[in-house]
């Protein structure tokens, strides 16, 4: 109900305001002539043209966050947002976030407007009532940021009374989760080096330590990223696990732009790290402003992962002009597809939670208020980078459309080789971009879909974060209950491309076995799987062979949930009437069911609800000494 009024808002913003820079109405988006799918409230629209990155955010993204701070000074402690109540204390971040979205409103406010010393006074009174929050790691580093634009503008002393700059000085230190004595991180992931390289570097800027700290911590953090990103230049999340997702593709450009704000001049090195994640993230760029498509942490950081990249990128000059200019491009429509599909008009907040949505828990509602803070953050700092570059109300559409038709329909990337190997597919048909991880999700996410070997795409392939269904994976259950499943150990990977077609193939000699944090290698069975990507047909095929005596095999299962609709299931095939996946065939099972899991929690992914749900099941294979499974979905290009 919702989100039918949400779409009846912005029709009828369409026809009354003429003052919206960007539209999300029909004449911006590419016509049925032109051979795309019109907008869907999975993947919203397909932009034929959308106005420069700079026009959008000063028009539609800058005021959404002024409305969100004027709020707060209006309701402090009692702010909610989406019947949200925004002070819970579950946001370890927010003080900073609230700080620096603060300081975007007060220093984008004109000295002779009326509501310029409002703001000064406002951002004096938040930053006193939220002192004694907690406000760890990102918190700090965005705090810092926030004092310094102030301080760059002449207004610290008029925006933070004497003793609260005192006090936060004590608090945002980066020597509160790293260890100084040997610049080691306090439990936290290898990507908070790079934070506690700002915060230290930003306490020199602001005159509270010397250049000693952030020296060292830069040291640390490129030493650190040298050791685990091996050869191929990509961050591993952990140390040397093989969890390679969107921040291994994200960090360097973090650690680049950490150079860029702070003043200091990057190693040739990170310029050399930074072209890696360039080269991964061109191919993938697309008319709808769409990001990732694996992984954790999705959602719009799935699209502002690539903003802070390519913006690093093009203001190191790692890019060539014309792929400045498709970068460009894509980035002005990441910042229509915020305006227009994150955020919600009915609410005035983005909205990761609703209508079918889904998100980590780590980014659950708790955090509303500060995943618009940071989120917005985002968009206006590389905006305000492509704007120095010489883009401001630029457009640059044809580069963007250019270059896709250039782009390779096919591109495999190595993210690491050894006794395991971890590394991106990415195969690209019609309006369909389809990527294949064969990475590990380590710890904590191994056994969720979103970290599963198998194809992903936008709108119709997609994870559910935190869920752990059999989707597209064989599950086996020995007679003992152990359950294993092909997730974690991947090795011998072979891509063969041929034409328009392209095979991958690999083994695993240990199975992950469920149940368990962290992976655990089974080696009673193993197994050779060989997929096939065509143009509009997937296939997957897993023979497993059973090396050591078991109990027996009680039963496999494989579900695929899907965004289609109007399923006709005959043996083990189903056809859709709806959708973009047009069918799918599962093999070696004994029978199939389908559901409608529409209105199930679990089944819904970052952009919207599955529909469908197929699960295929044999039983009591008992003491076979090899067995093969397999499917083919078709889908719409």
């Amino acid at each position: 109900m919702r989100s039918e009024f949400a779409k009846r808002a912005r029709g009828l913003a369409c026809l009354i305001s003429s003052a919206l820079v960007v539209s999300s109405c029909t004449s911006s988006l590419v016509p049925p002539s032109a051979g795309l799918p019109a907008s869907n409230h999975l993947r919203g629209p397909v932009y034929r043209s959308v106005p420069a990155m700079n026009q959008t955010v000063e028009s539609r993204i800058l005021p959404q966050l002024a409305k969100l701070m004027d709020q707060l000074l209006l309701e402090r402690r009692t702010m909610r947002i989406d019947g949200t109540e925004v002070f819970n204390g579950k946001d370890k971040f927010l003080p900073g976030k609230i700080a620096l979205g603060m300081s975007y409103v007060l220093l984008g406010t004109d000295r002779s407007d009326a509501r310029f010393q409002t703001y000064v006074r406002g951002f004096r009174d938040i930053a006193d009532l939220t002192l004694g929050d907690a406000n760890e790691t990102w918190g700090a580093y965005y705090y810092l940021l926030a004092l310094y634009r102030l301080n760059q503008a002449g207004l610290l002393d008029e925006a933070v009374q004497p003793e609260t700059l005192r006090a936060l000085r004590q608090k945002l230190d980066w020597r509160h989760f790293v260890q100084e004595r040997d610049l080691t991180l306090i439990d936290l992931p290898n990507n908070y080096f790079g934070v506690a390289f700002s915060i230290a570097r930003l306490r020199h800027l602001l005159g509270w330590e010397d250049a000693s700290g952030s020296k060292a911590l830069i040291a640390k953090t490129l030493a650190h990223y040298r050791t685990y990103s091996g050869q191929y230049g990509f961050a591993d999340e952990t140390e040397g696990q093989g969890r390679f997702d969107r921040y291994s593709v994200l960090l360097i450009g973090e650690i680049a732009q950490r150079f860029l704000e702070t003043g200091t001049t990057p190693p040739p090195e990170v310029r050399q790290w930074l072209r890696g994640s360039v080269d991964l993230l061109l191919p993938r760029l697309n008319l709808r402003g769409e990001g990732f498509e694996y992984g954790r942490s999705l959602g719009p950081y799935g699209e502002t992962a690539f903003l802070e990249v390519l913006s690093a990128a093009a203001a190191l000059d790692v890019l060539t002009e014309q792929e400045k200019a498709a970068a460009y491009a894509f980035s002005s429509r990441v910042s229509a597809r915020h305006a227009d599909f994150w955020i919600d008009p009915q609410t005035g907040s983005v909205n990761l939670w609703d209508d079918g949505r889904r998100t980590d828990a780590y980014r659950g509602k708790h955090r509303i208020l500060g995943e618009n803070l940071s989120l917005g953050h985002q968009h206006i700092y590389t905006s305000k980078i492509w704007s120095r570059l010489g883009y401001r109300d630029k457009l640059a559409d044809q580069a963007l459309v250019a270059h896709i038709a250039r782009a390779k329909k096919q591109d495999f990337t190595w993210f690491a080789r050894g006794k395991y190997d971890r590394a991106l597919f990415t195969y690209r048909h019609g309006d369909q971009l389809i990527g294949l991880p064969l990475i590990n999700g380590a710890a904590g996410q191994h056994m969720n879909t979103p970290y599963f070997p198998i194809p992903f795409s936008n709108g119709m392939l997609q994870g559910s974060p935190d869920s752990s269904y059999s989707q597209l994976i064989p599950s086996i259950l020995l007679k003992d209950s152990t359950r294993l499943q092909p997730l974690s150990f991947i090795k011998n990977i072979e891509y063969s491309p041929s034409g328009d077609r392209a095979t991958i193939t690999y083994r695993q000699d240990e199975l992950d076995r469920m149940g368990n944090e962290a992976p655990v290698a089974d080696e009673r069975l193993s197994v050779e799987t060989r997929y096939e990507f065509s143009p509009g047909r997937i296939s997957r095929t897993d023979r497993f062979i059973v090396k050591e005596r078991t109990s027996g095999i009680a039963g496999i299962e494989m579900q695929f949930a899907s965004f289609s609709e109007d399923p006709l299931l005959k043996g083990l095939s189903v056809r859709y009437g709806k959708g973009l996946v047009r069918s799918f065939t599962a093999t070696g099972f004994s029978a199939c069911r389908v559901e409608d899991v529409s209105a199930n929690e679990t089944y819904r992914t970052p952009t919207g609800a599955m529909n469908t749900l197929v699960t295929c099941e044999a039983r009591d294979l008992g003491d076979r000494g090899e067995f093969t499974t397999g499917w083919t979905l078709q889908y719409a290009g």
